[in-house]
This record gives C-alpha cells, structure tokens and sequence, in this order.
C-alpha cells in the first residue's frame, strides 16, 4: 500500500486533532466535576457526577452529561444547572484560563444510561 505524502499529512491532523479534542474533554471533565463538588456540598443528600464531556472538533461548544444521586431529583438539579451555566462557565474559565484561550458554551443533559441498566436488570431477575 502506497500512502501519498497529503493522505499522510491529512491522516496526521486528524490523530492530532482528535488527541486534542480528548486531552481537553479530560479537562473539562476533571474541572467541572471539582466545580460540582464544591457546588453540590450545600445541598445534603445530593451528588452531581461528570460521567461523560465531548467537545465539537472546532472546540466552542462543550457537552457534559451528569450522573444525579438520588435520580428522582435529576430533572430538578438540571434545571438549576441550566439555569447557572454562566456562573458555571465563568469558573470553569477561572480554573483552565491557562491551558485554553476561550472557554467553550456548555450543555448539560442527565446521563441516564446507569438507570437504565439498573432496570434491565431488574427486569432480567424476574
């Protein structure tokens, strides 16, 4: 197999762009989850985990999914996240203003992926 010098040069950006993309998604994934801890410790009985972060390739739009304990209150704990995520970016900016230039928009959604294993389970003990 013959690789031409551009296929190799295209091929070596994308590795390299995708590497980039999944150092920062770490990133952000470790800050945001100190920023919950911090936030969530006034709220007794509540815990908000960081399970997943993908960035857009062009590294402006930021996806977080959250893992809520307990899940009957999710809805709630996302509503109140949505409803700060100024006040979330302006300390995610804080804490990464080093390693990037911008801090890209957030989204937040619940990540009920752990629910739902939970009630495949439940169903496959029947």
């Amino acid at each position: 197999m013959i690789i031409f010098a551009h296929q190799y040069i295209h091929y070596t950006k994308k590795v390299m762009q995708e590497t980039r993309q999944n150092r920062i998604s770490r990133l952000l994934q470790k800050e945001l989850a100190i920023i919950f801890q911090s936030q969530t410790r006034m709220m007794h009985g509540v815990m908000v985990s960081v399970t997943r972060v993908k960035i857009s390739p062009d590294l402006s739009i930021c996806t977080a999914y959250l893992s809520v304990f307990p899940s009957e209150r999710g809805a709630e704990i996302l509503k109140n996240v949505n409803a700060n995520t100024q006040t979330i970016r302006y300390d995610l900016g804080q804490r990464v203003r080093n390693q990037l230039r911008i801090v890209p928009e957030l989204r937040f959604f619940i990540d009920d992926s752990l629910d739902y294993i939970e009630h495949i389970d439940e169903l496959l003990r029947k």
